[in-house]
């Protein structure tokens, strides 16, 4: 594709290189190297997470220098910059958690302030850590110039005593040690072993999980997402996509032609079809906010209610991303859900062709086991189900995948914040057949709706994992297993339900009717209700404060602003 014959009569940059008004604008970009016919190609946002927070962000600024051959290649100047990220392995079980949800609201701003700023006209993003997948792409949408997504790849598996371990295993092995199963010595060889490389975590947790999303969805490449980041071929992906974004301003195909309705209930059924993370049925509301489509937790949980579970990836299976790259990669899964009808194969993609038209050279593998046929699933239905109840009417999600018992009822156990109750299972302060409650985590309330995992985790390492349930209004991590339920609402802060049960209020969860209730009348809760009063936060300044003011509910996908419906102008078109 060449750059050369695309006018800029309509990109946003032309109003930084073109006539003589901008000339003080070409100085500032001829000081830093630029050629007049540099200036005068469109100008490309390479857009990274790169940081030394975590392993899952260490390769993108490398991954990003392929990225800027690839554009330069096909006549365009890229241009690159770095936005935040909070990596929620290091950010949890404490106070930093509540980072991590409203740093993907500052990378959504942060690159579209960026790009605004600079008047970019296509965008490349790479994202590695959980939050950073939804905010790169959500930005993409918001924009809606010419994008592409890369992810940048997962960890390798670790190796411990002859078998596979994850990050999740050292959580669980924090429980173990809590009960005495194993020793100072086991936990310190566990925690050195599980993260052997550069990446994200390796099981179907949320960032693999958000990075099934952005195949299925259209805005990366196939096979780009499931590379894992050691691999050299990634660079192959990345060097194409920095060509193919070049195509796509040529075509002038975006982002909201990509991401449309059809497209968000591909991206739901690989969460579900994977057992992905429940945090998927936050971040696609979010997307498709971006866009002006309405696709609540509701509409995403309908979704999971017909598809089947099909990949037996960890944690409810056996196996991590890099053994599902191999075997076929997200497209072997893709092609499958097409083949027997749960996916709309008429969708657009970053390619330019369709997703049906990406499918047609897919051939199935029949000598793996990681990914079943689509009509001989694991189970009939979904590894994600939307529960909703008089405890939720707003709803709440559950990860069923690799769980036997999806029935639960118990009296309440309630705790007003994720450390109160971490406490009590440190010290195996709680009972079997417990429904521990943690209250006061949600978006608002938290503020910044932590996930749960180390609470969960060391349930599961004192092997109570399917003995206690745990609802919450907060999040829980796509390495989570067991009966935890999260995104309760709406949440204790706003006045919910949540807010109003006490200890020993029975609470019946089923996940195959998708209801969960607690036995108190609509009276009793009214009641109730008279006497409860709003609680205030520690945080009453900063950033943290500042996403409390405006965010919404997790229904919607716990959004800060009032997104496509209510723009006027878009970015793309000034």
């Amino acid at each position: 594709m060449d750059a050369r014959v695309i006018s800029k009569a309509k990109l946003p940059s032309r109003y930084v290189t073109e006539g003589p008004a901008r000339a003080p604008h070409r100085s500032y970009l001829y000081a830093m190297g630029l050629s007049a016919a540099e200036i005068a190609q469109p100008l490309v946002g390479v857009a990274s997470c790169w940081n030394e927070a975590a392993p899952c962000n260490i390769s993108l600024m490398r991954q990003a220098q392929v990225v800027k051959k690839g554009v330069a290649a096909a006549n365009g100047t890229p241009r690159e910059f770095c936005t935040i990220t909070v990596t929620d392995g290091i950010a949890m079980g404490h106070q930093g958690m509540k980072s991590s949800l409203v740093s993907r609201e500052v990378i959504a701003d942060s690159v579209e302030l960026t790009m605004r700023g600079h008047c970019y006209d296509a965008l490349v993003g790479l994202a590695g850590c959980d939050k950073s997948l939804p905010g790169m792409m959500m930005a993409m949408v918001r924009l809606n110039v010419p994008s592409i997504f890369i992810y940048g790849g997962s960890i390798l598996p670790g190796s411990y005593r002859g078998r596979q371990i994850t990050v999740q295993d050292v959580f669980e092995a924090v429980g173990q040690h809590s009960v005495g199963t194993i020793s100072d010595a086991e936990l310190l060889e566990i925690e050195q072993a599980a993260c052997p490389s550069a990446g994200s975590c390796g099981a179907q947790f949320t960032a693999n999980t958000m990075a099934t999303v952005a195949e299925a969805i259209g805005l990366a490449l196939p096979y780009s997402c499931g590379a894992p980041a050691p691999y050299e071929m990634r660079d192959r992906f990345n060097f194409a996509s920095g060509e193919k974004v070049m195509e796509l301003i040529a075509k002038n195909i975006r982002p909201r032609d990509i991401v449309t309705r059809k497209a968000l209930e591909n991206a739901a059924t690989v969460v579900s079809a994977t057992g992905g993370s429940t945090n998927a049925a936050l971040h696609l509301p979010a997307i498709a906010h971006e866009a002006g489509i309405k696709f609540d937790l509701f509409d995403v949980a309908a979704i999971f209610e017909k598809t089947p579970y099909i990949a037996d990836l960890k944690p409810g299976g056996k196996y991590v991303a890099k053994d599902m790259f191999e075997a076929g990669g997200i497209p072997l899964l893709m092609k499958t859900l097409l083949d027997h009808g749960y996916l709309h194969g008429d969708c657009m993609t970053v390619t330019g062709r369709t997703l049906a038209e990406n499918m047609e050279h897919v051939a199935w593998n029949e000598s793996q086991d990681v990914v079943r046929p689509a009509d001989r699933p694991i189970t009939k239905t979904g590894g994600v189900v939307g529960l909703k109840g008089n405890l939720a009417p707003e709803g709440a999600i559950v990860k069923v995948a690799g769980m036997s018992e999806l029935k639960f009822s118990g009296p309440a156990r309630c705790f007003d914040s994720e450390e109160e109750c971490f406490e009590a299972v440190t010290h195996r302060n709680y009972r079997e057949g417990e429904v521990l409650v943690i209250r006061y985590e949600g978006p608002r309330g938290g503020p910044g709706m932590r996930e749960m995992l180390s609470t969960t985790a060391a349930l599961y390492g004192q092997g109570m994992g399917g003995k206690v349930a745990l609802i919450t209004d907060g999040r829980f991590s796509g390495a989570t297993r067991g009966f935890c339920i999260g995104h309760v609402g709406p949440e204790a802060a706003v006045g919910g339900p949540i807010g109003l049960i006490k200890d020993g209020d029975v609470i019946s969860i089923d996940a195959v009717k998708g209801t969960i209730e607690v036995a108190l009348s609509d009276a009793e809760l009214a009641a109730r209700a008279k006497n409860w009063k709003a609680r205030k936060t520690d945080y009453q300044s900063g950033a943290i404060w500042k996403y409390a003011q405006t965010v919404g509910s997790a229904r919607d996908g716990a959004v800060t602003h009032p997104g496509a419906a209510k723009e006027t102008h878009c970015y793309a078109d000034i």
